[in-house]
């Protein structure tokens, strides 16, 4: 049961890095917990033309991207899109997408997802299988506890 919802500073010295090959690295803002189930925000940072996830949709949450430098390329219902420094994606519910760094170089985003979801277990584990610590099929019994449902291959945009 979540909480009541209260103010909320997370500097980023406290903040969990979950690195990832390359350069990469999730660093996770804030689950769902602290902010009394409102929302979840993390940032990531991808290498030149490193996929960031596989095809998904989300039944219950909407989802926020800000892109804080480099450029992201976005696959939104099956069109790719890129979205340079400043842009903004929204991504409602049932919208299958996909998202990964251009290959021109490095990127950044900073991303909120609402009503929030304890979601920094998903993170941890998409960190272990980028670095071959484990394997997707890990991922097989969690889709509905992190509302994350795959709709594709990997490297899908």
């Amino acid at each position: 049961m979540e909480r009541d919802p209260q103010a909320l500073i997370v500097h980023e010295r406290d903040a969990e890095e979950v690195p990832l090959p390359g350069g990469g690295r999730f660093r996770l803002l804030e689950d769902s917990r602290g902010t009394g189930g409102l929302l979840g925000a993390n940032r990531l940072v991808l290498p030149a033309g490193a996929d960031g996830t596989r095809p998904h949709h989300h039944r219950l949450s909407t989802e926020l991207f800000h892109v804080l430098d480099g450029t992201m390329e976005f696959l939104l219902d099956g069109e790719v899109t890129a979205v340079g420094k400043g842009g903004l994606v929204v991504v409602p519910p049932g919208t299958v997408h996909a998202f990964g760094a251009s290959a021109d170089g490095p990127a950044e985003f900073f991303a909120v997802l609402t009503p929030g979801i304890e979601r920094f277990g998903y993170f941890r584990q998409l960190g272990r299988i980028a670095r071959g610590e484990a394997g997707w099929d890990s991922m097989d019994e969690l889709h509905d506890k992190y509302d994350v449902h795959f709709d594709g291959e990997p490297h899908g945009r």
